[in-house]
């Protein structure tokens, strides 16, 4: 018989998926989004505004908004 999955293991597996996207987002950033710098323009910015205010939004679920 299997045993039903924990809480603790249902955490460290998103925990894990959540440090997995944090790690592309990062290579993702570290080229510009795959963006050529050259060209940027005014609706690569926006994006990135979204961006930044999604992980304002994140940030304030864990109380490190600061």
């Amino acid at each position: 018989m299997n045993a039903k999955p924990t809480a603790l293991d249902a955490y460290l597996a998103r925990t894990a998926a959540i440090h997995a996207k944090l790690e592309r987002l990062q290579q993702l950033a570290d080229d510009h989004f795959g963006h050529d710098p050259d060209a940027i323009n005014w609706g690569h910015v926006g994006d990135l505004g979204r961006v930044e205010a999604g992980l304002d939004d994140l940030l304030a679920i864990f109380g490190g908004d600061e």
